[in-house]
């Protein structure tokens, strides 16, 4: 009796060093979970929605064709409301889940850099579909992040939109003040003076305010030759505060994308809206026209470049975990095979640099009769 109490004993130690490595074995009958950080609700619930919808289509397709070596994939989806001290608390409670593999997400530069010391001291990797702070993912080896930086959009939006394609002197921008805000606009800034643009006037606002008529005050009082917005979730309200003002000056934009629910809120204030994007979706590309009809059919919305890195990224994971082969898959495995891969998604080839981000290019898109149509394509920064 004693020698099987001590073989019981002995096996139970053994599955608590694999579960303490963050993994399991390759023959285990169950599933592999990963942790998903999103803002479900808030300012910025568009973008969670599309992580969610995005991430679990790559989960179905994966799952439809066996799973990743027979074992089905699980997203654990967490709303981090767009908060950093939520998001922090839900990224501890999904480092501390040995279950947990790995994390996608969050939404914002900010949370995801709060969560960086987290995810370092846990040994789990943070990937995030959308985090472009050049400061991010240099912050431990287990932040990786795919949208580009934005000490690359930025400065292309300085020199390749406004001094290049529009040809404009002074500028007024109103940007969010927070991590990703303030890298934005330090970095445009720097290229502005780089390429001759004088900022005319620049205000800042915090997440979640409602009134910007003091600042759009500000702003024209300076009489810019256009008006720059760097944000994701408030753009439609400073847009429609300023077309109520009665201010008919040219609007252009860093951050949402082609977002549609952007035109569904401002309608004809977005006319002319002149914006950067890592990714259109090319009406005649028919893989890119099924996702996004599969997406929109999904979401009630159609999709921009933040729910299709969501689902890049699924993929990304899903690839890192089939190349264990037959090793144990744990979390440094994962981030191991991670930063070694060499992935083509829908958004692109996604080969990490060291500090584990990568390098975009950028289109430049408007609207027009209430749609988002391609002005310049990838190679204008070349020409």
């Amino acid at each position: 009796m004693k020698k099987i109490i001590a073989v019981m004993i002995s096996a139970l130690l053994c599955a608590g060093v694999v579960f303490a490595m963050g993994g399991f074995d390759k023959g285990a009958d169950d599933v592999i979970e990963i942790g998903v950080l999103a803002p479900l609700t808030g300012t910025n619930a568009e973008y969670g929605k599309g992580f969610q919808v995005g991430g679990q289509m790559a989960v179905d397709e994966i799952n439809a064709k066996g799973g990743i070596n027979g074992r089905k994939l699980v997203l654990n989806i967490k709303d981090s409301k767009g908060d950093q001290k939520e998001s922090s608390d839900l990224c501890r409670q999904l480092a501390d889940d040995e279950n947990i593999l790995a994390i996608i997400g969050d939404f914002t530069s900010g949370c995801c850099m709060a969560n960086a010391p987290i995810v370092d001291e846990a040994g789990i990797v943070q990937l995030s579909p959308t985090a472009s702070n050049p400061t991010y993912a240099g912050m431990s080896d287990w932040c990786f992040s795919i949208m580009g930086r934005q000490d690359g959009e930025a400065p292309f939006f300085a020199r390749y939109i406004l001094r290049k394609y529009l040809g404009i002197n002074s500028v007024g921008v109103i940007y969010i003040n927070s991590d990703w805000g303030i890298s934005a606009f330090e970095n445009f800034k720097q290229e502005a003076g780089a390429v001759g643009i004088r900022i005319a006037s620049e205000v800042s606002y915090v997440q979640d305010e409602k009134d910007f008529s003091s600042l759009i005050t500000r702003l024209r009082a300076s009489n810019p030759d256009v008006v720059l917005i760097m944000d994701q979730g408030a753009v439609p309200q400073v847009i429609n505060q300023i077309r109520a003002s009665g201010w008919q000056i040219p609007i252009t934009t860093l951050g949402p994308g082609t977002s549609e629910q952007l035109i569904n809120l401002t309608k004809e204030n977005s006319e002319g809206l002149l914006l950067s994007t890592p990714f259109f979706f090319d009406p005649t590309d028919p893989k890119l026209s099924a996702w996004k009809n599969e997406f929109t059919q999904k979401a009630g919305f159609q999709p921009t470049v933040h729910p299709a890195c969501a689902y890049d990224c699924v993929h990304l994971i899903a690839d890192a975990i089939e190349r264990c082969g037959d090793q144990p898959v744990t979390r440094k495995a994962i981030r191991d095979n991670l930063a070694s891969g060499n992935y083509t998604g829908i958004t692109g080839p996604l080969k990490f640099n060291r500090a584990g981000d990568i390098t975009r290019v950028y289109m430049i898109c408007a609207v027009e009769n209430g749609e988002y149509v391609v002005k310049a394509g990838f190679n204008y920064s070349q020409q």
